[in-house]
């Protein structure tokens, strides 16, 4: 019971730290980390230095330079225009009166390779104008994107959040990604209801969105929405293709399936679609590619994600070496919630302390050594347990998170119309996306 006493206390640590002290989580994660590993008593001092180390490096090492690939990727599609290409596509398709439905739909595709506040800072401006000229009132379609951007962002590879969880539980990336869209899919109509049935009554009125770059709003020189959606279906496709065939084998083990493995690997995949996105701008200079360009901008962009990233892993070790695993597996023998678990863990922390990603990082490091003894070792329930985290991490938004502010201030809302709309919101699209993977599990655990 002492390992499971210090493994709360671990938890509770990392939220104040972040939550009450303003600590960094880079901080309070290695704290926690080294703080865990002395009070257990699991692990001798060099031990102890060694797990921090390898989970680190480890964590870093594996998916570094995918983070750093997706985010060229998302700041080439909103410097060039592309983004905003793809949301006048889809408004085509859906029609101006359909505004929240559209918004819905461009900000989870946009948030795949953009994070959420950079995704919600581009469209706004979109949203705002659309809104106006359909008559739609601006809460709906706000929310409808807010909710949007959220949902991929959350249960998505390769966003560094999911991609995080799926290096720390040995999951195929491939397999998040496909019940990842299943989920999103499904959450995203309850976000959808939500944002058209229970926004009625607030007006809002915003203040202007500012715009990145002049070829965020769409101007002539913006690439079409065809060639901006490549650098973010590539990847996918190629990763997705990768896992189809390690189950199928259509091709069987010759030259076709060894390429096929070669692209279809993360950090392959995401490297050709950032080539892809450097074909956006209409014209490709050498100071878009340098250290105070558009890519070193991308790389800046990432670098405290990928930090907090590997100080998730350096904590996820030092459990796993303290074999934390069987403690709690005797401690909760008697109590099966199965894929709840994860989810209720994701929840507590992302509404303690505010970040999703940091969420989404340390649930999946708690997870780790608990796997194998609840039942979830097989892929495709290591893949479900990664989407069940980011469907926890979306519950809830509120004050303590930097996402709530941007959406707020952009939109117009004051804080009690934020509890109300973007905070209500994200818990009936959590709690949605919960449901549906929990029905999911019925059949594959």
């Amino acid at each position: 019971m002492w390992q499971i006493l210090v493994l709360l206390l671990s938890v509770v640590s990392i939220v104040l730290m972040t939550a009450r002290l303003k600590l960094h989580p880079f901080l309070a994660l290695l704290a926690a980390a080294f703080g865990y590993g002395l009070l257990s008593g699991t692990l001798s001092l060099q031990e102890l230095v060694t797990a921090i180390n390898g989970g680190f490096g480890g964590t870093v090492g594996s998916i570094g330079i995918v983070i750093l690939a997706g985010a060229i990727i998302g700041t080439f599609l909103e410097k060039s225009g592309g983004a905003y290409r793809l949301a006048e596509k889809v408004i085509r398709i859906t029609g101006e009166k359909h505004v929240p439905l559209a918004m819905g739909m461009i900000g989870s595709i946009v948030s795949i390779p953009v994070f959420c506040d950079s995704g919600f800072v581009i469209l706004s401006p979109l949203n705002k104008t659309l809104s106006r000229k359909s008559g739609i009132k601006l809460a709906a379609s706000a929310m409808a994107l807010s909710l949007g951007l959220l949902a991929t962002h959350s249960m998505v590879p390769p966003t560094p959040g999911p991609l995080a969880a799926a290096e720390a539980l040995g999951a195929d990336v491939g397999m998040v990604i496909i019940w990842g869209l299943l989920v999103t899919a499904i959450a995203l109509s309850a976000g959808w209801a939500f944002s058209v049935f229970c926004t009625s009554g607030v007006d809002l009125v915003p203040e202007k969105a500012p715009i990145t770059d002049s070829a965020a709003s769409g101007d002539d020189h913006s690439p079409s929405a065809l060639k901006s959606i490549i650098p973010i279906a590539l990847p996918l496709i190629l990763i997705v293709t990768r896992s189809f065939n390690d189950l199928m084998q259509p091709f069987g083990e010759g030259s076709i399936s060894s390429l096929i493995g070669f692209l279809g690997q993360p950090v392959v995949a995401l490297l050709l679609g950032a080539c892809t996105a450097f074909l956006l701008p209409r014209k490709l200079t050498s100071e878009m590619l340098s250290a105070k360009g558009w890519v070193g901008q991308a790389i800046v962009s990432v670098t405290t994600v990928i930090i907090i990233t590997g100080a998730g892993g350096a904590f996820g070790k030092v459990l796993q070496e303290s074999n934390i695993a069987s403690v709690v597996e005797s401690s909760l023998s008697g109590i099966n919630i199965g894929i709840w678990l994860p989810i209720l863990i994701a929840a507590a922390l992302k509404t303690a302390q505010g970040s999703g990603t940091v969420a989404i990082i340390t649930t999946a490091g708690i997870m780790a050594p608990l796997m194998e003894p609840f039942g979830l070792g097989d892929p495709s329930a290591r893949a479900l347990v990664v989407v069940a985290i980011g469907a926890g991490s979306m519950i809830v938004s509120h004050a303590n998170d930097s996402y709530f502010w941007v959406v707020t201030q952009l939109s117009g809302m004051n804080v009690k119309q934020g509890y109300r709309l973007q905070t209500l919101g994200t818990m009936v699209q959590g709690l949605a996306a919960a449901i549906v993977v929990w029905i999911i599990s019925f059949f594959l655990i």
